[in-house]
């Protein structure tokens, strides 16, 4: 039998059905030998029991063997699936049922994927390792749907990394009814780091192109200044103009530039993805 399927019994009841609801959804299918719409049920609850690999237990009960646990269940008819968490009940069905249905409510109380990513990501924050968790809050973000909580947390990493065109974005894109506090609080530190990024430096250097457009050495000066306070898109677009003029520029000192800022993004990086076509659409 698969380490996810277990048949209980009066010795390992405690451990299966309380304790160790209290750890992950227990899936309860009370059966018999003489019942076919189990033998019909039992394929599909264990075929999803080894495809979820450990998200829930199946624990087979024995109804006619196990009449005591049955009745404490209030079980009435077989098969009946009951879903325990901690030690209780929370959704079941009495007959046999399609896979699909079972599906659906198995979905209903397993963790999402993206709660998963989430959950490894805080791990990575905690352990001290916030650049590996962007990539992990990136995917929790996108498949989630934004998920509100989610946006806040990614938002709160891209704003300590000084992605800051990046935290505007995902703070833009929150509903203004979800608007709450938290997010309030996320805005006023993007604002604060925003400002905090505008330097002398940059300011003259934006003047000087205002009033030299075409002057690739102030580009790419204004490039490297952008990317250290973590203006990236801003860095990589002054490179990319310059490129799709000459791509040869300061013996290719701008097609290194935009290589390493693509290169220090990291792999999977959605910015670093959108610049890398676009300089190999220049180059080929």
């Amino acid at each position: 039998m698969s380490e996810h399927i277990v048949d209980i019994d009066a010795g390992n009841a405690q451990r299966y059905l309380i304790e160790e609801s209290a750890r992950r959804p227990v899936v309860v299918d009370f059966w018999a030998d003489w019942c076919e719409p189990c033998k019909a049920l039992a394929p599909v609850l264990e075929k999803l029991a080894n495809e979820y690999q450990g998200q829930f237990l199946l624990a087979k009960v024995n109804a006619d063997q196990e009449q005591g646990l049955a009745q404490q269940l209030g079980v009435r008819s077989l098969p009946t699936v009951m879903v325990l968490k901690d030690g209780q009940p929370v959704d079941g069905f009495a007959g046999a049922q399609p896979e699909n249905q079972v599906r659906e409510m198995l979905d209903k109380h397993l963790p999402k994927p993206w709660d998963a990513l989430l959950q490894q990501a805080r791990q990575l924050i905690g352990d001290g390792q916030p650049a590996a968790a962007l990539p992990l809050l990136r995917r929790a973000y996108d498949e989630s749907g934004k998920r509100h909580d989610i946006a806040l947390e990614y938002a709160r990493q891209l704003i300590d990394a000084k992605r800051l065109e990046e935290a505007e974005k995902v703070l833009a894109a929150v509903t203004t009814v979800a608007r709450d506090g938290s997010w309030e609080q996320l805005q006023a530190q993007l604002k604060l780091k925003q400002d905090a990024m505008q330097s002398p430096e940059i300011d003259v250097l934006e003047r000087k192109l205002a009033e030299d457009d075409g002057n690739f050495e102030v580009r790419q000066q204004l490039a490297v200044h952008y990317n250290q306070v973590g203006r990236h898109r801003q860095a990589l677009e002054m490179l990319i103009v310059i490129l799709e003029q000459d791509l040869q520029y300061d013996d290719g000192g701008s097609r290194k530039l935009l290589l390493d800022i693509i290169a220090a993004l990291g792999k999977g990086d959605p910015l670093a993805a959108e610049y890398q076509r676009r300089l190999f659409g220049l180059m080929y």
